[in-house]
């Protein structure tokens, strides 16, 4: 077994667009380690709301069944509507775990992402036998793992992970709209869009804002306002407008 995996070289390994969506998945699952399970999150970037993280494992004897799929980003609400129902019929497991705004705030952006993966590994029923993650390594899943650049373009389990996770975030944000529709959180789903930093001009942050983050305490400090989270909250740590953590790009991909 040892020697096996030293012939792997797994995290070394060079993943190319062009190999298919299936490739890594079918290696490691012809070397005797699946179920593969793909992992990533929705609304890092977003300042409000709760940052949502998708376990996805998908059977991989019939990929034709997910031909067309990719990362959520890419897909319209439509198509990403229709790949969710799609996916929670025909994933072998799968498990979405919200982290709220208080505990983003508490542990910091990146140490929340990563609990929530390591949670989101653990809910599923079947134990897996590796995980692919989006971009970058995380510890602690109780399974090997890899992680995989553009994760969510060339690797379905991932992809499917991605849509899981931006779908159930988006209806939470369209719910909490109905609670606090000043902030028209279901248009933007708490990310820092033009219309959202007017309203946070005009209002002020919720408790349902992530008050880490620099211009949500910019919009606090503007209105005398006091953090609900006491001294648990790392003020301003995090910048709302980081380019490389927005994951709410608009879409190209229509329904397939």
């Amino acid at each position: 077994m040892g020697a096996e995996l030293a012939d792997l070289e797994l995290p070394r390994t060079v993943v190319r667009r062009d190999s298919g969506s299936w490739a890594l998945q079918n290696a490691l699952e012809r070397r005797g380690l699946g179920p593969v399970v793909g992992v990533d999150e929705a609304g890092r970037g977003a300042c409000a709301g709760p940052l949502v993280v998708a376990a996805c494992s998908l059977p991989h004897r019939d990929p034709g069944r997910f031909a067309g799929l990719t990362d959520s980003k890419l897909l319209t609400a439509r198509a990403r509507q229709w790949w969710f129902e799609r996916i929670v019929t025909l994933a072998t497991g799968y498990c979405i775990v919200s982290v709220e705004p208080e505990e983003v705030d508490e542990l910091g952006v990146q140490t929340a992402n990563l609990e929530g993966m390591r949670r989101a590994v653990a809910g599923l029923r079947a134990h897996p036998g590796y995980v692919l993650t989006d971009g970058f390594e995380a510890g602690g899943l109780a399974a090997p793992s890899v992680a995989v650049r553009k994760g969510d373009r060339v690797a379905a389990c991932v992809a499917a992970a991605s849509v899981l996770a931006k779908v159930s975030r988006d209806r939470m944000m369209v719910a909490l709209h109905s609670r606090l529709p000043a902030y028209d959180f279901a248009g933007h789903k708490g990310y820092s869009t033009s219309v959202h930093q007017r309203a946070l001009r005009e209002h002020g942050p919720s408790a349902y804002h992530r008050w880490s983050y620099s211009n949500v305490l910019e919009a606090a400090n503007a209105h005398g306002m006091c953090s609900p989270r006491g001294k648990r909250a790392r003020r301003g740590s995090f910048d709302a407008f980081d380019q490389d953590v927005m994951d709410n790009g608009d879409a190209d991909v229509g329904h397939p």
